[in-house]
């Protein structure tokens, strides 16, 4: 596939500042075979059948953005990808060519061009042509006793970085939240990700407990979200695209609701179908169902004719042109899903991260347009 089938215009106008509030009144336009209807998310347990496995990514964003300086005063952006496993983490850094390797970073705060007096992150070498670098903790050398008080100063549920960081937003994002804690789940659990599973965002508690007085269970995994899902596709072909591998996991509770069907995807009569909010979620899924390890770091790109084992229908948000996650909507969905995304355009719904959502079922955009039966 050409890379430039994955291309849509996508206006300015179009891309959401802010995110919706509350956070399921965000738009859903709902795509089912031959379908289209104009809905909102709060009407999600109203669209969900009894029996359903409504799965998320419990991943909680880390405040891995950290703004530093060289001890000449020079400003560093570290954007911590993950920790790796010899130690140390990988990160990007910027920018990178004026930050050799061995140099040590400050805080901003404090006094002198150094800014804090300790240094706090030293940096390595790199790890490709993308910009990542090995990057060292110094706050990890502290004693054991510091690293308890720092964590203990440490927003409640987060990793203590040294320095305190932030959330990175997505770059298209021009304006700070007002409240940080917008750019998470109200499900997230551990730190790790480094974006948000965006399509996660729209949910409630309320909304969650109407799903489950209809009988619509609901069931996590992990997928820490890093370089792998936001990194923009920059060949010409899709299938040229690598992809960076992410970590995931899947608890023994989605094991033992979902394992017995692993392998058996040509036979799913009394199989629970499969709800999955989020493209991470779908690849958290997929890669077990590909694999059969409920752990590991997968480098699952899905596009093209790729053989969904578990997933049946897709909670996802509108997603930024030429991109890994377009690639997946259009293997999950169909070739339609030029049309669909019109529809959305025309009819004012808002784009990418902060933006509205569709729900679609597997299959359900062939090539011809979807425009009949569109309700509201």
């Amino acid at each position: 596939m050409d890379t430039a089938d994955l291309h849509y215009d996508l206006p300015e106008e179009a891309i959401a500042q802010h995110p919706a509030e509350p956070r399921d009144s965000a738009r859903l336009l709902v795509a089912r075979s031959g379908s289209v209807a104009h809905r909102t998310v709060a009407d999600l347990a109203d669209l969900l059948d009894p029996g359903d496995v409504l799965v998320v990514n419990d991943s909680r964003v880390l405040p891995a953005r950290l703004h530093l300086r060289k001890a000449t005063g020079g400003a560093v952006e570290v954007l911590l990808l993950h920790r790796r496993a010899e130690g140390g983490w990988e990160a990007l850094v910027r920018p990178g060519r004026r930050v050799p390797p061995g140099t040590r970073l400050h805080a901003p705060a404090g006094p002198g061009p150094a800014g804090g007096d300790e240094p706090v992150v030293q940096v390595g070498e790199g790890l490709g042509d993308d910009g990542r670098r090995r990057v060292r903790l110094l706050t990890d050398d502290a004693p054991p006793e510091e690293r308890r008080r720092r964590r203990a100063g440490a927003a409640a549920g987060e990793r203590w970085f040294g320095p305190r960081g932030e959330a990175r937003l997505p770059g298209y994002v021009h304006e700070p939240l007002a409240d940080p804690e917008r750019y998470q789940t109200v499900f997230a659990d551990r730190p790790g990700s480094v974006a948000a599973p965006t399509a996660g965002l729209h949910l409630t508690d309320d909304l969650l407990a109407r799903c489950g007085a209809r009988g619509v269970h609901l069931l996590r995994v992990e997928l820490l979200v890093g370089l792998g899902t936001f990194r923009p596709i920059t060949a010409d072909r899709v299938e040229d695209h690598a992809m960076h591998a992410e970590r995931y996991a899947v608890p023994p509770a989605t094991v033992e609701v979902l394992g017995p069907w692993i392998g058996s995807a040509t036979d799913t009569a009394g199989r629970p179908r499969v709800v999955a909010v989020g493209t991470t979620a779908v690849r958290a899924l997929e890669s077990w169902a590909a694999t059969g390890d409920t752990t590991g770091d997968t480098e699952l790109f899905i596009h093209g004719d790729y053989p969904f084992r578990l997933v049946d229908r897709l909670l996802t948000n509108f997603h930024v042109p030429r991109s890994s996650l377009l690639a997946l909507v259009q293997a999950f969905a169909g070739p339609g899903w030029p049309a669909l995304y019109a529809t959305a355009l025309g009819e004012g719904y808002r784009f990418l991260s902060f933006g509205d959502a569709m729900l679609v079922d597997r299959g359900a955009l062939p090539v011809a347009a979807p425009d009949a039966g569109v309700r509201r």
